[in-house]
């Protein structure tokens, strides 16, 4: 694990006041302060996003208080920010946080016992996206959070990135809500194991709302789920370098109305990119708790060129149970989009449990296309019909090409 180390000139101080009410309390980039609630005006603890000392143009540090971002205000991320036990991150409606194309070095964190509340709405949602003048997947890391939700890789585990500790037997565990929040050029990559998604949830619990989420050009997976117990609703994954919807470690959470998408204009690939990669444990199959996730009403589509193809369009293995109803998965035509596999629930270090139930359609593709050395129980229904587009409009996405290959069949 490559460690990021912090010193004291990187490092911004970040205080609470005792005020109560709705008194914004924010960060002083310059870093001074004693952290300890009290203070005057100029020793690093700002009472307002007013003070002549606030700078929102070099956000980063250590929250060890709560903070809030208000709307209206031009924040500009610059360095890692954590949010650190104890604490709460507040983001308005409407709030735009551009990122400096700073890599791994740049992304938001949020420990176990800390909270993120980012509550957007349809029509002001919040937006994490790249301060470059021609922005691209992996100019920043990402949103990193971690719970004490239980993981089958053990307790106090160390994240793959950002240095948080996950993992614990608090199933109900809340780490605050990400409501109406898009994610854009995130992916940052440490080498060639360990990068930051979109949105990484280590050990996430039940407690935690998470919904109504876009994660656009990233340059690894779109979101993904190390263990934990979380619900999601309405995610909108498009064009992830590698898996769109990624969980591992005994994520046993449900997933509501998911749409992932691949365009013809994003050729960045890895290896083996996936709608779906649905792992148990790599060193342990049996391991507990087993991944089990209920994955509902989702679509699946590549429309990318044939020489970006996809690998598997969903892949599970490595012990890990699933439920999958309402699905379709389609390839574009103009493009002659490709896949290697349909479905695919083998995998040399372990094959998906037996236990593994999918009810999908496929639209332009081999339906017939399935590796199934497990036995788990897959079933073709033509009447299945997917996400519901229309919960993204707040996304503002152009499905005219979505519709064109929903609609139409070889």
């Amino acid at each position: 694990m490559k460690k990021i180390v912090f010193t004291a000139l990187t490092i911004a101080s970040i205080a609470f006041t005792g005020c109560s009410g709705d008194d914004d309390v924010a960060l002083n980039p310059n870093g001074g302060g004693d952290n300890n609630g009290g203070g005057t005006k100029g020793d690093g603890i700002i009472t307002s996003v007013s003070d002549e000392d606030f700078k929102p143009s070099d956000l980063k540090g250590d929250v060890t208080g709560n903070i809030k971002l208000v709307a209206g205000t031009k924040y500009k991320l610059t360095g890692p920010l954590k949010i650190k036990k104890g604490a709460t991150l507040e983001i308005e409606a409407g709030t735009k946080i551009e990122a400096s194309a700073g890599g791994s070095d740049v992304f938001i964190a949020v420990e176990r016992d800390a909270k993120i509340e980012a509550n957007g709405t349809a029509a002001a949602p919040i937006v994490f996206t790249s301060a470059a003048a021609n922005p691209r997947s992996g100019d920043w890391g990402g949103i990193v959070i971690a719970g004490k939700a239980p993981a089958n890789v053990g307790v106090d585990v160390q994240t793959e990135v950002a240095g948080l500790k996950y993992g614990g037997t608090e199933s109900a565990d809340n780490s605050g809500t990400l409501s109406y929040v898009v994610a854009e050029y995130t992916g940052a990559r440490i080498d060639g194991t360990q990068e930051f998604n979109g949105i990484s949830l280590f050990g996430v619990g039940s407690g935690t709302t998470i919904n109504n989420i876009v994660v656009k050009n990233g340059d690894d997976d779109g979101i993904e789920f190390f263990g934990g117990t979380v619900n999601v609703t309405n995610i909108m994954i498009i064009n992830a370098k590698d898996d769109m919807f990624d969980y591992t470690s005994g994520w046993v959470g449900t997933a509501d109305n998911i749409l992932l998408i691949r365009e013809k204009e994003f050729t960045a690939v890895t290896k083996d990119p996936r709608g779906i990669e649905g792992d148990g444990n790599e060193n342990n199959n049996a391991a507990t708790p087993l991944s089990n996730p209920t994955i509902k009403n989702i679509t699946i589509i590549n429309d990318a060129l044939k020489t970006t193809e996809m690998s598997d369009m969903i892949k599970i293995r490595r012990g890990s149970k699933a439920t999958i109803t309402n699905a379709v998965i389609a390839l574009g035509t103009k493009n002659k989009s490709r896949a290697d596999d349909f479905i695919d629930l083998e995998d040399k270090k372990g094959n998906a449990n037996a236990a593994v139930a999918i009810t999908v359609r496929g639209i332009n593709i081999d339906e017939t296309d399935i590796k199934n050395a497990p036995g788990a129980t897959i079933t073709i229904d033509a009447t299945t019909t997917g996400a519901d587009l229309s919960k993204f409009a707040f996304s503002n996405y152009d499905f005219t090409v979505v519709n064109a290959i929903l609609n139409t069949k070889k």
